[in-house]
């Protein structure tokens, strides 16, 4: 009976160890079958190729490409061409997974979750110190949860940086130069309260129309960050630009997650890591080249005012409105995690 039953034991193990051997094959022979997969990607951004942003996505797609050996293929599309200038549009390609990667502004996202809208409250950050403190903290992770929640993996934050407001009538130095002015906005319902409270006539415009719409007339201005008005040329067809900070603006560099799910763990890491260089490429690259492209507007066109702490105080006490109407769709907490 002994034996009976240490023979049945050895023929058991036996087959345990045939199993094992099997399956540890077939998961050997799965992920080598994945590290030879190929992927042909598409990535959307908002601006031109003169961009910080293109050429940021340019330096993610080689590293990608080199560090796959040619697997992973990353096509970029400047000037939202897969959703035909519409940046909302594009991010809803990229929760479908039309896009594969889009490097978006948050104001952009804030269409789809109001949350978002809060990165961008009006005179919420100092400096680029507490831009940077806040996205690498609690804040930064509070919108990376959220992003999950609506189908996107966040691969890190690029900076579209602090907006500026430029027009064709006047310099603005006080909230009573805004008023009637025909200015653009990104069409998220926060920044047309803002501009309203501010006193103009806001007018939601996708970008790609703006050039041409501040070149007939249409509008008589609107507001970017400097990377943005340089690339897109605005001096060519504005007169006047206030600096006075007045709402930043990250841009985020995201995936389908749905998608980057999918991939090997080691593809993974690879896309990380390449898009935390393209993220640090790009904000050391837009605040490097500011002062280069503020001199570059100034001589070819643009009228800079610069408003003194008096000044920004009379625009800070004048916006505070905004913070009762939206400080409950932000979420008190969430808001609290960018004013630290």
């Amino acid at each position: 009976m002994k034996k009976t039953i240490t023979f049945m034991l050895v023929i058991s193990l036996i087959f345990s160890f045939f199993l094992f051997g099997c399956s540890s094959n077939k998961q050997q022979e799965e992920s080598s079958e994945a590290l030879t997969k190929e992927y042909n990607l598409k990535m959307s951004i908002t601006v031109s190729e003169s961009s910080t942003w293109f050429k940021a996505a340019e330096q993610f797609a080689n590293e990608v490409k080199d560090k796959t050996n040619g697997r992973i293929k990353i096509s970029i599309y400047p000037n939202e061409q897969l959703s035909g200038g519409d940046s909302g549009k594009a991010i809803e390609l990229l929760i479908k997974g039309s896009t594969d990667l889009t490097y978006n502004s948050t104001i952009i996202y804030s269409i789809l979750d109001e949350r978002f809208g809060v990165v961008s409250a009006p005179f919420l950050f100092k400096d680029l110190e507490s831009v940077d403190k806040a996205l690498a903290g609690e804040g930064g992770e509070a919108i990376n949860s959220i992003l999950r929640e609506k189908g996107v993996e966040p691969l890190g934050f690029g900076q579209n940086g602090f907006r500026q407001a430029t027009n064709n009538e006047h310099p603005i130095k006080s909230p009573d130069d805004i008023k009637g002015l025909k200015m653009r906005i990104p069409g998220i319902k926060m920044y047309v309260d803002l501009w309203k409270i501010l006193g103009a006539d806001p007018i939601k415009m996708t970008f790609s129309e703006v050039f041409t719409s501040l070149q007939q007339g249409t509008i008589d201005g609107q507001e970017n960050p400097i990377d943005v008005i340089h690339s897109s040329k605005l001096n060519e067809v504005q007169k006047y630009i206030t600096m006075w900070n007045y709402s930043y603006d990250p841009v985020i560099l995201g995936m389908n997650k749905k998608l980057y799910d999918s991939l090997h763990p080691e593809d993974q890491k690879v896309i990380k890591e390449a898009a935390a260089n393209a993220n640090a490429y790009q904000i050391d690259l837009a605040r490097q080249q500011e002062t280069k492209q503020i001199e570059f507007l100034k001589e070819n066109g643009l009228e800079f005012y610069y408003p003194t702490d008096k000044e920004l105080e009379a625009f800070k006490e004048t916006v505070q409105p905004i913070y009762e109407q939206y400080g409950s769709k932000w979420g008190k907490e969430f808001l609290e995690e960018f004013q630290k």
